[in-house]
């Protein structure tokens, strides 16, 4: 096993939470790509073990902090389980949640989401995917689901130097597959849907909105991929409900949902770009007792932040003026990058310049499922906003 120095001060970081050094903060080691390795100060003195790929800008992702503790199938075992256990713990439902979120969870580059009868698997960095056979047969034994899935692609993964892997892990998909929230039961495209197939993250935000919901009035639900958001408004009694998104899939989708739930006689879809249909529906003079924003990441790193707030602020700012008296905007951001004070200062900029007054009513982010660490901001991702214009 191998040393890779850090730069001199770097690792004052890692001490403080953050589960990775930048390529920028290792000098060049003479470790295989993906290989365990020793993190070692610039005077020689141990910080971390895990994972090193110099290919990757996160070129070491910490593992363990014990200079005692070996990197093997045991460690990936022990934390598999724990895992698992604090999902049981606080997970609202444990059949469908984040089973393993990452350096959350101790184990970098590694995401399992349970969909009912079927884990989802998704391995973007190199060290962990060595470890992929004990990850599969050690979930499939705590777990016990029906099938074991792999949505392993996309640019984190080609960074990594690692090949899409896209299929079946273990055994035998259900078909159809159905999710369950607050009652209401979705069907979920493993294969072929967006990330794992259906966002765990928003599901308590989902359930909470319909706590919050109108009564009677129209919703539109923005960016709706499978519809959660205005499913859960329709269960709460919103009138009717626009699913809108630029997928006809994912418009398709949300429909066969509505009326998998008994809401087809309210429920229309929209496959259109968000951007552009919100203007035509403020040029149209639309109004709605409900709007929901949960855009895809506009930032996937700092050098996006200009364009992304823009684009926040677009679609926030005609989402408040489309909103009537009353009407609540529940108005989200996964983007990494953005944090908590720009958010809601993007917020109070489209407020000022939409001529709307909005009440906060709620600032969420994911649920327990989904926790994030101290010192590594970025596992805090998840923004959601409930507002109210007055």
């Amino acid at each position: 096993m191998g040393n890779v120095t850090l730069q001199s001060g770097k690792e004052r970081a890692i001490a403080a939470g953050r589960r990775w050094a930048y390529r920028s903060e290792v000098l060049p080691a003479d470790v295989a790509p993906g290989a365990v390795a020793d993190l070692v100060d610039s005077r020689g003195g141990f910080v971390a073990r895990g994972f090193y790929n110099p290919r990757s800008e996160l070129a070491f992702r910490v593992v363990t902090e014990d200079a005692a503790e070996p990197v093997d199938a045991d460690l990936v075992r022990r934390r598999l389980a724990a895992a698992w256990a604090y999902r049981k713990r606080a997970a609202d439902d444990p059949r469908y949640c984040r089973v393993v979120f990452s350096e959350a969870d101790g184990l970098p580059g590694l995401i399992a989401d349970r969909l009912g009868d079927v884990i989802v698997l998704q391995v973007s960095a190199l060290g962990i995917a060595t470890w992929q056979p004990v990850v599969v047969q050690t979930l499939a034994e705590l777990v016990r689901p029906e099938a074991i899935y792999a949505r392993s692609e996309g640019g984190a993964r080609r960074r990594e130097g690692l090949p899409e892997e896209v299929g079946l892990l273990w055994g035998t998909m259900p078909d159809p597959l159905l999710v369950e929230e607050g009652g209401l039961r979705m069907r979920v495209d493993v294969a072929g849907g967006q990330k794992t197939g259906h966002y765990l993250d928003q599901r308590s935000n989902r359930l909470r909105l319909r706590q919050l919901s109108p009564q009677g009035g129209v919703g539109l639900d923005a960016f709706c991929n499978t519809g959660g958001f205005g499913l859960q408004a329709l269960a709460a009694g919103v009138g009717r409900v626009i699913f809108l998104d630029a997928s006809e899939a994912a418009v398709e989708a949300a429909l066969a949902n509505a009326a998998r739930n008994g809401f087809q006689g309210r429920a229309e879809g929209v496959a259109a770009n968000a951007f552009d249909q919100l203007r035509t529906y403020e040029r149209d003079g639309s109004r709605f007792d409900l709007i929901v924003l949960d855009p895809p990441a506009f930032a996937r790193g700092r050098a996006h932040l200009d364009a992304a707030f823009r684009g926040y602020k677009e679609i926030n700012l005609r989402a408040m003026r489309l909103l009537r008296p009353g009407g609540l905007l529940v108005t989200s951001s996964c983007s990494q990058p953005v944090t908590d004070d720009m958010f809601l200062n993007m917020l109070a900029d489209a407020a000022a310049d939409s001529g709307c007054r909005m009440r906060v009513i709620e600032r969420r982010g994911a649920g327990a499922d989904h926790p994030g660490l101290l010192g590594a901001e970025q596992t805090l991702y998840l923004k959601c906003i409930f507002l109210e214009r007055l």
